[in-house]
C-alpha cells in the first residue's frame, strides 16, 4: 500500500473547468499541447496520463480538521507547508495545470510463497521492485525537458509523492480514477495497484475535465475494505482513516514503540499492508466487476517493479538478527530504505510473535526471548520483544 493518508469528503462533486484569462489564440493551442504531452508520455511508457487544472482544493476545512485531530500521527510533513499542499498556486506561483501520470506495479505474488514453509514477514506490493520514486521521477524529468524545449517560457515542477501536493485529488480531476473508500485512487481497469507522479506547470493545457472524463465513484455500497481492515482504521463511512492505526503507517512511518494492543492485529506485515486493496473488487481482474483480465493488466507492469529479493517476504529470524549492513544491502534501490533498522527489527519481532501465536516455533520464541533480555539491544527492539514475550506467556525481562 502506497500510503497517502489525507482524507476527503464522501461526496466528490463534479468540477467545472474554466480557462480564465486565456485568449482565443492560446485556447486554440491547448488541444495540440495536450496531444503532444500524451505522445511524449506514451514514449515514456506510463500506464496512465491525465491533465487537471491547478485549482485550490475545495476540501481545505476537511483536511485541516483531520490534521487538528492528530489523525496524521507522526507524519508532521503532512501538516508542514499545508497551504502549498492545498493549493498548487502556492506550490508553484502561476500554476495552471497538473500533468498526472501513473505506473502500474506488480500485484501477483510468485507461484511459490516462501512464508508457507517458514515464518516470513510480508512486504507491501508497491515495494516489491525498484524504488518507484526514482523510476517515475527519472521519466518525468525527461518529459519536463521536452516540454521546456518546446515551451521555454513556462515553469515545470516534477513531483513523486514527497512534494506538498494532493496527488490523488489531482489524479481524480485528471480522469485517472476515483478515490475509493480506502482513500486510495482506483482506476476502472488497473484497480488501485498504481503509483502516481505529477508535473505542476504554468503551461495552459486542455485537460480531462474539459472533455467530460472525470470518473465517478464506483464503490457504491461495497464495504469490503472497511470490513477487512485488521485495525479498523478506516472510517465506517469510508473515505477517511486514522493513520495512527493503519498498519502501513505503523510499520513505515511510526518512529517509536507500537501500542502492544495493536500487535496481534498486524499479522505478518513488516513493511506496509495490502489488505484493503486485496479485497477490492476492482483489483480482482474480473470483467463483471469492472476489471480486466489479470494477465493483460500484469503485462503493463514495468520489469523494474517485478519482485526482487528480499520481496515479497523476508524470513523473520533473519530480520531480527539484521545489522546496519544487512539492512543496507536488502534495501539498496528500494522504496523501503526509509525504514530505519531498529524499526524494521521491531516490526519483525511483532510479526514473529504473531507467527508463534498461530503455530509454535521454538526458534522464533527463543530469538524473541534473547532480544527481550539482551542489554545490548536498542531500547525499541528490546521493549517490543518484552511485550511480545509477555503475550506469548514468557517471563518479562
Amino acid at each position: 500500500m502506497v500510503v497517502d493518508f489525507i482524507p476527503f469528503p464522501t461526496s466528490w462533486p463534479a468540477i467545472g473547468i474554466h480557462l480564465g484569462s486565456m485568449d482565443s489564440e492560446e485556447t486554440s493551442t491547448t488541444a495540440a499541447q495536450a496531444q503532444l504531452i500524451r505522445h511524449l508520455a506514451d514514449k515514456s511508457t506510463f500506464a496512465l496520463l491525465g491533465i487537471a487544472p491547478a485549482k485550490a482544493s475545495p476540501h481545505t476545512e476537511h483536511v485541516n480538521r483531520w490534521i487538528e485531530q492528530g489523525q496524521h500521527g507522526q507524519m508532521h510533513y503532512l501538516a508542514n507547508h499545508l497551504r502549498k499542499r492545498l493549493d498548487p498556486g502556492q506550490f508553484l506561483p502561476g500554476a495552471r495545470n497538473v500533468i498526472v501520470v501513473a505506473d502500474r506495479h506488480a500485484s501477483n505474488p510468485p507461484a511459490r510463497l516462501p512464508w508457507k514453509q517458514v515464518p516470513h514477514g510480508r512486504i507491501a506490493r508497491y515495494a516489491w521492485g525498484d524504488d518507484y520514486h526514482r523510476m517515475i521521477k527519472k521519466r518525468l524529468h525527461v518529459l519536463v525537458d521536452a516540454l521546456r524545449e518546446r515551451w521555454p517560457d513556462h515553469e515545470y515542477r516534477a513531483c513523486v509523492d514527497t512534494a506538498p501536493t494532493l496527488e490523488r485529488e489531482h489524479a481524480h480531476r485528471a480522469g485517472l480514477g476515483w478515490i475509493g473508500k480506502h482513500t486510495l485512487l482506483i482506476h476502472r481497469d488497473l484497480g488501485s495497484w498504481v503509483l502516481l507522479g505529477q508535473i505542476v506547470t504554468t503551461l495552459p493545457i486542455e485537460h480531462a475535465a474539459q472533455q467530460g472524463e472525470i470518473e465517478s465513484d464506483h464503490c457504491g455500497s461495497c464495504t469490503r475494505c472497511i470490513d477487512a481492515c485488521p485495525t479498523n482504521c478506516i472510517d465506517p463511512e469510508g473515505y477517511r482513516l486514522d493513520a495512527q492505526r493503519c498498519i502501513s503507517y505503523l510499520t513505515i512511518e511510526h518512529r517509536g514503540k507500537i501500542d502492544p494492543a495493536v500487535h496481534p492485529l498486524m499479522g505478518d506485515w513488516i513493511a506496509g499492508c495490502d489488505v484493503c486493496q486485496e479485497v477490492c473488487p476492482f483489483n480482482e481482474g474480473s470483467p463483471t466487476r469492472g476489471g480486466r483480465d489479470q494477465s493483460q493488466v500484469e503485462g503493463q507492469v514495468r520489469d523494474a517493479y517485478q519482485p526482487r529479493p528480499p520481496a515479497p517476504a523476508i524470513e523473520l529470524l533473519e530480520v531480527m538478527g539484521w545489522n546496519a549492513d544487512d539492512r543496507r544491502r536488502a534495501f539498496q534501490g528500494s522504496a523501503l530504505k526509509r525504514i530505519k533498522l531498529d524499526e524494521f527489527r521491531r516490526n519483525a519481532v511483532i510479526a514473529a510473535g504473531n507467527a508463534v501465536m498461530e503455530k509454535e516455533d521454538q526458534a522464533l520464541r527463543d530469538r524473541i526471548e534473547e532480544l527481550a533480555k539482551s542489554p545490548d539491544e536498542p531500547d525499541l527492539v528490546r521493549a517490543t520483544a518484552q511485550h511480545t514475550l509477555e503475550r506469548l506467556g514468557g517471563t518479562e525481562a
